[in-house]
């Protein structure tokens, strides 16, 4: 039996800890452009309610986010591909692009809920935790000598 599995390098060319902290929006969309955006200037939410719930028009479509925060301890990290591979068996590299701690996660007309795999996503470390077994699948990675977890987002 073979294994066609394929390995994601990180190249990291200073401390995550001086890596920019940027604010991350997750939209339910494909965005074809690759760069800096005037995120603040365009993409202004208003927040509604005692849940955040926020509310954004994007291109003429109404979005619903709910900011989330990453899991106690980690730290989300946003990777960039340097070169697309040509099939899923060959290997990816990626370079850190940013960190963050929170993200607004957003949906086309409904709020984001608790079924949501993102929103799911969040609580599972804390899940897994209190699950015990499962530990073995939670790597802990040295981040500028210290000990922490990484939640990560790849683009």
């Amino acid at each position: 039996m073979s294994c066609n599995a394929s390995v994601t390098r990180v190249q990291l060319k200073s401390p995550v800890g001086q890596a920019p902290r940027v604010p991350v929006h997750l939209m339910p969309c494909e965005i074809e452009h690759e760069g800096p955006a005037q995120v603040s200037q365009y993409l202004t939410a208003t927040t509604k309610n005692s849940k955040q719930e926020k509310t954004v028009s994007f291109r003429g479509r109404r979005l619903k986010g709910q900011e989330l925060s990453c899991p106690q301890g980690f730290t989300g990290l946003v990777l960039k591909e340097i070169n697309k591979p040509g099939s899923d068996q060959e290997d990816r590299t990626v370079k850190l692009s940013s960190v963050f701690d929170k993200l607004t996660y957003w949906n086309l007309e409904t709020p984001p809920n608790s079924d949501d795999t993102v929103v799911m996503a969040m609580d599972w470390p804390e899940l897994a935790e209190a699950v015990g077994p499962f530990k073995a699948f939670f790597r802990k990675a040295r981040v500028t000598g210290v000990m922490k977890e990484l939640f990560i987002l790849i683009y």
